[in-house]
């Protein structure tokens, strides 16, 4: 059987909702519609881009939802 990106993107996005909100049920509070991940989803290839670029964005994760947490 084969799958699309897509489809293998929103089964993930569904399957570690579920999870987390399970293992943590406090999270039922910040997001009481059961909303955990935006619509949206990204799937690029790393062929488009360097390996170096695509470090410096897993690298950068942790200033960015600083920034993100700073708003709240």
């Amino acid at each position: 059987m084969t799958m699309s990106p897509s489809s293998a993107v929103h089964r993930l996005k569904g399957i570690s909702s579920k999870k987390i909100f399970e293992k943590v049920p406090n999270f039922r509070k910040r997001y009481p519609r059961g909303h955990f991940w935006s619509r949206g989803k990204n799937i690029t290839s790393v062929g488009f881009f360097s390996i170096e670029v695509a470090n410096e964005y897993v690298r950068n994760q942790d200033s960015h939802h600083e920034t993100f947490w700073e708003i709240f």
